[in-house]
């Protein structure tokens, strides 16, 4: 296993901790990711989350490798509806978006632009580029995928294998987000 990297919000009162390297790095274009992010990306002083492309870049990571190892009393959770199984997390003390949840997956996604300057690992595809209305403008550097591959399918799948097939919880989510659209 590779080391271990640690992530904080701008105003450095949350860090995170992520142990080894990342099942894959990511950059999604789905309707609901550029959603959010506009959304968050307009809270108060808010970091820019949306890539030149449009789309959030992601780092996947096990549950069971990343934790909170100070300032959770500041984690909110933000959904997009009342009945979204995802939840993007942000640390209200600055609107720093952290990550994003599957609550009922096995990973989680660390938001790119929490990495120090050149540590962000290579990107390796872009996913969802279904749903835009023009795909034909992204950079060809990666792999555009028009949904999730079965390579992405297996790697997740191959992630959770490793962790016996457990889910962990991520229960240091301190309440729920204050957005007005």
């Amino acid at each position: 296993m590779s080391e271990t990297i640690k992530l904080s919000c701008i105003c450095g009162a949350v860090e995170m901790e992520a142990e080894g390297a990342p099942i894959m790095s990511t950059e999604c274009l789905c309707t609901s990711c550029r959603t959010a992010a506009d959304l968050l990306e307009a809270l108060p002083g808010a970091p820019r989350l949306r890539e030149a492309t449009g789309g959030t870049r992601t780092e996947m990571y096990r549950k069971d490798r990343v934790r909170c190892i100070r300032g959770s009393a500041n984690l909110r959770e933000h959904r997009l509806t009342g009945k979204t199984k995802t939840r993007r997390v942000v640390a209200a003390c600055c609107n720093t978006p952290i990550f994003l949840d599957f609550t009922q997956g096995h990973w989680v996604d660390l938001y790119g632009p929490l990495w120090p300057e050149g540590s962000l690992p290579p990107l390796q595809m872009r996913t969802m580029t279904g749903d835009l209305d023009d795909a034909s403008a992204l950079p060809s550097d990666v792999p555009n995928l028009k949904t999730h591959s079965v390579g992405f399918f297996l790697r997740l799948i191959g992630a959770w294998a490793a962790m016996g097939f457990r889910r962990p919880k991520i229960d240091y989510v301190e309440g729920v987000l204050d957005i007005r659209d």
